[in-house]
C-alpha cells in the first residue's frame, strides 16, 4: 500500500506506546511518514531517542515521552502536560505489551501482575485520559493492538491471553460507546499474528522466521484503519502470516 492510500495525517498528533522498537517503532515510522507528529512513548528512553532521530532524518516529526504505562498517575501527567502545551492527542495507539512464557504452576504473582497491568490496565489508563478529551473535541482515533491470543490461546500464555482477551472486550465496549456518543471518534482493535520482532525472538530465539510476518505489514494495517472515511467505522482487523498456526 502506498502512503496515499492511508490518507494525510498532517496536522495530527499521535501517541504510540511501546514505540522504541519492534512493532511500535514500525507504527511510529509509518505515522510520521504520513505526516503525523509522533509521541514515542516508552520506558527505554535511549532507544526511543534513536528512533526519533531517525524519523527526523527522514523529514518526519517525533519526540520522546518517557512513560511507564503501568503508572496511572504518570499517564495522567502526560496528558495534563499536553493540555498545557495545547498539543492534544488525535491518535492513540496502545501497542506496549509484555509476556512471561511459563506454565501456570510456575508463575509468580508479580509476573502475572506485570503482564496484566502492562497489557490491559495500561491501555485502559491511556484510554481514560485520551477518550474523554477526544469526546470534548469531537474527534480522534484509538487503535488497540491485540493478538490472536485474544481469541485462541495456547500453553504457557495464561496471563498474556487473559490480558489480550480483556483488552479486546474493552475495545469492543469502547467502540460501541463511541458509535453512540461521538461518531467523530474511531476505535479499532488490530489482531496481529506472529511478527519478526524482539518480542518474539528474545523469548523464542529458535522460532522459524519464515512463519512470521514483518511488523511493517501490521503498521500498514494501523494506517489503513486510520484512513477509513468518516461515514464508516472499522471496529476490528486481523492481520496474520499466511501460515499462522493460532488463527482461526
Amino acid at each position: 500500500m502506498s502512503e496515499a492510500d492511508h490518507g494525510d495525517l498532517r496536522g495530527r498528533q499521535a501517541l504510540v506506546t511501546g514505540a522504541a522498537r519492534g512493532l511500535g517503532a514500525a507504527i511510529a515510522r509509518r505515522l510520521a511518514a504520513a505526516g503525523a507528529s509522533v509521541l514515542v512513548a516508552d520506558v527505554r528512553k535511549d532507544l526511543a531517542q534513536e528512533l526519533c532521530d531517525g524519523i527526523a532524518r527522514g523529514g518526519g516529526t517525533a519526540r520522546v515521552v518517557e512513560l511507564d504505562i503501568r503508572d496511572s498517575t504518570a499517564v495522567a501527567t502526560v496528558f495534563r502536560d499536553l493540555d498545557e502545551e495545547r498539543t492534544p492527542v488525535d491518535i492513540l495507539v496502545n501497542n506496549a505489551a509484555v509476556d512471561v512464557s511459563k506454565p501456570i504452576e510456575h508463575l509468580g504473582a508479580d509476573e502475572v501482575t506485570g503482564v496484566v497491568t502492562t497489557n490491559l490496565l495500561g491501555p485502559v489508563y491511556l484510554v481514560l485520559e485520551a477518550y474523554r478529551r477526544m469526546v470534548a473535541r469531537g474527534g480522534g482515533h484509538i487503535v488497540n493492538i491485540l493478538s490472536t491470543a485474544a481469541t485462541r490461546t495456547w500453553t504457557e500464555a495464561g496471563p498474556y491471553a487473559a490480558s489480550k482477551a480483556g483488552l479486546r472486550a474493552f475495545t469492543h465496549t469502547l467502540f460501541q460507546e463511541a458509535q453512540r456518543d461521538c461518531p467523530g471518534i474511531g476505535v479499532t482493535g488490530v489482531i496481529a499474528g506472529g511478527m519478526h520482532t524482539p518480542f518474539i525472538m528474545e523469548r523464542f530465539p529458535d522460532a522459524d522466521v519464515s512463519l512470521l510476518q514483518s511488523p511493517e505489514i501490521v503498521a500498514d494495517t494501523v494506517l489503513y484503519a486510520l484512513s477509513v472515511p468518516a461515514g464508516s467505522a472499522l471496529s476490528e482487523l486481523v492481520v496474520v502470516p499466511r501460515r499462522e498456526p493460532s488463527w482461526p
